[in-house]
């Protein structure tokens, strides 16, 4: 049992996951903020039964997860939206525009990957080793390397199909 005090407190210092699966899930920045949102609300509803056999932060992206792939079954049978990524970007760009346009491309891509290889990308950005990874998914550390590296060239290919070199 958390105290609410102490839940915002965490919540705050561990909003940054929230922002990364509301990106890898959904693609318009509406859709990013309603998921980040209904992600905080089930959260709140759900934080009595946090039980500090975790780190506040995996059992916060369990949940995190949880609710997007809900949710996100739910954005896909509402009609499409227009892209929100630009089909045409300047020539000159400075560096703001273009950190703002790699980080387009590589959210746009993990939107493309399976569950599994979403979750395998956000806890190697999130710096886990291959054995927490494997402790997190419940799979071999042997699988956990070989898994996320065949997701990582995939996220590679599927940035190089959207136009974008490195």
């Amino acid at each position: 049992m958390t105290s609410e005090n102490d839940f915002l407190h965490l919540l705050n210092a561990h909003k940054g996951i929230l922002h990364k699966i509301s990106k890898m899930y959904m693609e318009s920045p509406e859709d990013q903020q309603d998921l980040f949102q209904e992600i905080i609300y089930q959260l709140w509803k759900s934080h009595h039964t946090f039980s500090h056999q975790s780190k506040f932060s995996t059992w916060m992206y369990r949940v995190a997860v949880n609710t997007a792939i809900t949710f996100f079954k739910k954005q896909k049978r509402k009609p499409p939206t227009t892209p929100s990524f630009p089909e045409h970007l300047p020539s000159e760009e400075n560096e703001t525009n273009t950190k703002e346009l790699q980080l387009s491309h590589f959210y746009k891509a993990v939107q493309q990957l399976e569950k599994i290889e979403k979750a395998l990308i956000f806890y190697h950005l999130e710096s886990y080793t291959h054995k927490e990874i494997s402790l997190q998914l419940g799979i071999s550390e042997v699988n956990a390397r070989v898994k996320l590296n065949r997701a990582k060239t995939k996220l590679k290919e599927l940035i190089k199909l959207q136009g974008y070199e490195f």
